[in-house]
């Protein structure tokens, strides 16, 4: 006998059934292909946190156990470092001959004049100081190294050192920033030449060594103020002496304005032999940092056609005259900057600033200011 059917009030099939209108669950889309490799990446990148965190431990471990071996074998951090990458890198390639670049301290000294800072627009401004932080870090990094002096340093152009460029040039080494005019300047670079400081007879001054005492040498520097207006060439650079460049950017509206500064004081003038060595498109007048370039070269190679060539940028259009011949290592070596487009006595040639020159010349000096106080314009 089968057991009797349960019946079921109406209320309570009601209680029992699912409302109609309840939301019902539908299942999650499959996931695409990226984001599941990037589940799995994210997933793999938790499981190994442990790993990393001991990495970490054992790199600071070993750093720190480097740092106290350096300070008991009394070797610069900077030097220790070197070894250290030198060592690694010895097992991972042949080992290369390397040589040792000495950077030498030569008595003679290279003054910036920044006298007309009331001659110049503010544009003009910024090309200067940018001048001056290339002429800076030129003679930083060159092997053989002038006194580099930077006077009249005043007004708006040191206003804008110390504030837009945050006051880098405060921490430069091997330049004296003095508030007084190139005499003053010109005297105190005399006499630093001639303390223990001055430097050594190197590079193109080697050969005078052994032709005559020091003591006769120092007695026959002289003061060149350089202007390409000058009726005069220069044909070498002497040791003990120190020559002057016109700090001025001012589109040639002041034209002679440092030759006849340099008359008024009764100084020497002189001019680059650009014209016995280059033939050129334009006039011989070039950037500030540009003088001071091609000397630091000249100092180094004692020529004056090779450090030309190094040196003055290719929109200048200079081609060798005839006759005049340089090994073709020369044209590799060419470190001319072409964004500073100025002249010497700072003249700039050619169209007035546009607003977007001078929007690119400030980021040029701040960026070279900041990286010489960062130690990235230091010598290896």
């Amino acid at each position: 006998m089968s057991a009797p059917s349960k019946v079921i009030s109406d209320q309570e099939a009601l209680d029992i059934a699912p409302p109609s209108n309840a939301p019902r669950e539908e299942p999650s889309p499959p996931l695409s292909k990226n984001k599941l490799k990037k589940l799995r990446r994210d997933q793999a990148w938790e499981k190994g946190r442990e790993k990393r965190k001991e990495l970490r431990k054992l790199k600071n471990k070993e750093k720190k156990r480097r740092k106290r071996a350096d300070g008991e074998n009394g070797e610069p951090s900077a030097v220790a470092h070197e070894k250290r990458k030198a060592d690694d890198e010895e097992g991972a390639q042949a080992p290369k001959e390397t040589r040792r670049v000495e950077f030498v301290q030569l008595p003679i000294s290279f003054v910036i004049d920044c006298g007309f800072d009331d001659l110049m627009l503010d544009g003009e401004r910024k090309s200067l100081a940018s001048q001056v932080t290339r002429a800076y870090s030129d003679n930083h990094r060159a092997r053989y190294k002038s006194h580099l002096f930077v006077s009249s340093f005043g007004g708006q152009l040191k206003e804008r050192f110390d504030n837009v460029l945050s006051g880098h040039h405060r921490s430069w080494k091997g330049v004296r920033f003095v508030e007084n005019d190139f005499e003053e300047a010109a005297a105190e670079a005399d006499r630093l030449m001639k303390s223990h400081q001055g430097g050594d007879l190197a590079g193109a001054f080697g050969q005078l060594q052994s032709t005559r005492h020091v003591e006769d040498q120092a007695d026959s520097g002289e003061v060149v103020y350089l202007t390409s207006d000058s009726p005069d060439t220069l044909t070498e650079l002497k040791p003990y002496s120190t020559y002057i460049v016109g700090g001025l950017v001012d589109k040639n509206r002041h034209k002679g304005i440092c030759y006849k500064r340099a008359m008024d004081r009764g100084m020497k003038t002189a001019k680059l032999p650009i014209g016995d060595y280059m033939k050129m498109a334009s006039r011989f007048v070039l950037a500030t940092n540009h003088v001071v370039e091609i000397m630091l070269r000249w100092l180094e190679v004692d020529d004056w056609s090779k450090a030309f060539l190094q040196v003055i940028p290719k929109r200048k259009g200079g081609v060798l005259k005839d006759g005049v011949t340089v090994p073709d290592e020369t044209l590799e070596g060419s470190i001319a900057n072409e964004e500073v487009n100025s002249g010497s006595c700072g003249r700039q040639e050619g169209k007035s600033n546009s607003p977007n020159k001078d929007s690119t010349e400030l980021p040029t000096d701040h960026l070279l200011a900041e990286k010489m106080q960062s130690g990235g314009g230091k010598p290896p």
